[in-house]
């Protein structure tokens, strides 16, 4: 499975800590990430990450695109809430989201249910869906 990762800046160490703790998990599946959040996660979990450009330069953008090709499976975009900055961002991938039906949590309490879900084999169905499809290269 494919799995997107972006985080608001005030975020990006909660992510890290997320990904470290299910490091085993991702492990298993392709994960991509917006440049800044992608290496702290690289950095700290040893994950291979495929890294997309940074918010400010586009990165949110090429995540959807891949979500509106259905080349994600799933997408983890932790959110602020006291900071309304990346508002339109978090509507923009959660619309996307809803459109190709792909999981997507905004905060760790979601996110920790799909990624139990996934090792679980609860999201197999993207895969059933998605047969003909190649994961994207690292």
């Amino acid at each position: 499975m494919n799995i997107a990762i972006m985080s608001h800046t005030k975020k990006q160490d909660l992510m890290v800590q997320f990904c470290t703790a299910y490091c085993g998990v991702l492990s298993k599946h392709s994960v991509c990430a917006t440049n800044a959040t992608g290496r702290m996660i690289a950095d700290a979990t040893g994950l291979p990450v495929h890294l997309f450009l940074s918010h400010e330069h586009g990165g949110i953008e090429q995540i959807g695109q891949r979500i509106i090709y259905n080349e994600i499976d799933m997408v983890l975009f932790f959110n602020s809430p006291q900071d309304n900055e990346m508002d339109k961002d978090v509507l923009y991938i959660t619309r996307l989201c809803d459109e190709q039906s792909v999981p997507v949590a905004t905060n760790v309490a979601t996110a920790e249910m799909l990624i139990h879900g996934l090792a679980r084999g609860d999201l197999d169905w993207r895969e059933v869906v998605n047969s003909n499809r190649v994961p994207f290269a690292l």
